[in-house]
């Protein structure tokens, strides 16, 4: 949620709140589907609590499952560690939280069930906890809980490594992971899932999010479900102009993505980043008055979806349509600027110097929009080389299609 001030009619609170009405959906799709267990496999929290309001929160959603006669299991993951969540509040009793210190089985004989697994004492968990787990319960539908990132997930540090293979050979019908954000049925007998988190939590973390369902009989599973529970969806759009795009025809496709967006988020608030990519003809003028054409985007996703949806970033990313190598191997002053771009960008000294220069604007910046990530290459000199593409691209842009062309 960084840089969220940034942004001129962002819906902050909609946004900031939507991870404990995540929640809500979550405790209100237990109570109508009459589940028997809730489990959570780890980062309840996100590090240390502000106040105790965030544990009297969820102590409430809790109380009405222990209402509804649900029991809960969870486990500590990487960011709310025992080392790193120390404020504690009282938990009903249907609320059962595994040790920290060893791997140890609860079971609940009246439903037929015996759940294994271990929370973090510490953020970073460098062993594989899952070898240490108990051996199967006879008789009982076991489920092992466990936070890891397996043999590695992209985006995510590699805490209590483990392999499908040890997994497998615990002998329990399904397993119950957390930790990666992302959606992942990972091995179906036995069961092994990633159900994701509740609710995105910025763009990179988009579609639908939510728990999965199962359904259970004679040890068996017999349905495992995904059920949506987000609240506000993210959504990443990637307009690709044609060739013979103009002006007007982005817009309209922009308008048709978001039609189809707006269904799929099933009356959620859509919070979307756009993209416009693309060599269209319509590219110098587009260039030249870039805030109009954003403001354009921006007008049409008012128009279609009026508060359903919130546009963030409006990026444009077009090109000329013009072919950059044959240009640079000419013998004129452009070829010349454009192999002199080039050439910095492969120039580790070049690069660096840039960045020195550009140090002083960087200072300058608030630090919500300094912390965004199309600002990383004022810390992060590889992160420059595409914005030199970009200056590159600009350039051309003004030098070789500098004449307007027509509305």
């Amino acid at each position: 949620m960084l840089g969220l001030e940034a942004y001129e009619g962002c819906p902050r609170e909609a946004l900031r709140g939507a991870t404990r009405r995540a929640l809500e959906n979550l405790v209100r799709l237990a109570i109508d589907e009459k589940a028997a267990l809730l489990l959570v496999a780890g980062d309840l929290y996100d590090g240390a609590w502000k106040d105790h309001q965030t544990g009297l929160y969820f102590a409430s959603q809790m109380r009405k499952l222990r209402e509804a006669g649900i029991r809960v299991v969870l486990l500590r993951g990487n960011h709310d560690a025992e080392s790193e969540i120390t404020q504690r509040v009282h938990l009903p009793e249907n609320v059962r939280e595994l040790r920290t210190d060893s791997a140890e089985t609860v079971i609940f004989e009246e439903l037929g069930v015996a759940i294994h697994g271990r929370g973090f004492p510490t953020r970073d968990v460098r062993e594989d906890l899952a070898r240490s787990y108990p051996e199967p319960v006879r008789g009982l539908f076991n489920i092992g809980m466990l936070h890891t990132a397996l043999h590695g997930r992209p985006g995510h540090e590699p805490y209590a490594p483990t392999t499908l293979e040890v997994l497998i050979e615990r002998g329990y019908d399904y397993w119950a992971l957390g930790h990666v954000h992302q959606t992942e049925v990972v091995h179906t007998d036995p069961y092994i899932v990633f159900p994701g988190n509740l609710q995105g939590r910025h763009i990179k973390e988009t579609g639908p999010k939510g728990a999965f369902l199962l359904s259970v009989d004679q040890c068996r599973v017999l349905r495992a479900e995904h059920r949506p529970l987000d609240h506000a969806r993210y959504w990443d759009c990637r307009l690709v102009a044609a060739e013979q795009d103009s002006w007007d025809d982005i817009v309209i496709k922009f308008r048709d993505a978001l039609l189809n967006g707006l269904s799929t988020a099933q009356g959620r608030l859509l919070a979307a980043r756009v993209t416009v990519v693309g060599r269209p003809v319509s590219h110098g003028r587009i260039l030249r008055e870039k805030d109009a054409f954003i403001a354009d985007i921006r007008a049409m996703g008012l128009d279609v979806a009026g508060e359903g949806a919130w546009l963030g970033d409006v990026r444009v990313e077009t090109r000329a349509p013009l072919d950059l190598v044959a240009l640079s191997r000419a013998n004129d002053p452009l070829a010349h600027l454009l192999r002199a771009i080039d050439k910095a960008a492969l120039d580790p000294v070049i690069l660096s110097e840039l960045r020195a220069q550009l140090a002083d604007f960087a200072a300058k910046l608030p630090k919500g929009l300094r912390e965004l990530e199309e600002f990383a290459f004022f810390d992060d000199g590889n992160a420059l080389v595409p914005v030199l593409e970009d200056v590159k691209e600009l350039l051309v842009s003004r030098l070789v299609l500098g004449v307007e062309e027509p509305h």
